[in-house]
């Protein structure tokens, strides 16, 4: 499975647990899960890789989302833990 069909099934995930999903330019290197008033926004930088959009991702699902109970795809499952194990 290609980084960004994980990336795509990530952001789906994210946003289906309320998360607002925004891309923006931001010169490649930003991006990531930040919060506003009451609401949780996940900014994917347009300019970066679609393997670093991804790791901070599943950094961001670890931090919300308990995926021990929730069908994901192997492949999305063992990118997610092997990125937030790094941590």
């Amino acid at each position: 499975m290609e980084t960004q069909a994980i990336l795509e099934e990530m952001l789906e995930l994210l946003s289906q647990n309320g998360v607002i999903i925004r891309t923006e330019a931001m010169g490649g290197s930003g991006g990531g899960l930040c919060k506003l008033k009451d609401k949780r926004i996940f900014y994917v930088d347009s300019d970066a890789s679609a393997v670093q959009t991804a790791f901070l991702s599943a950094q961001a699902i670890g931090e919300i989302v308990d995926i021990e109970n929730l069908y994901l795809r192997p492949q999305v499952r063992e990118f997610i833990e092997n990125s937030t194990s790094k941590l």
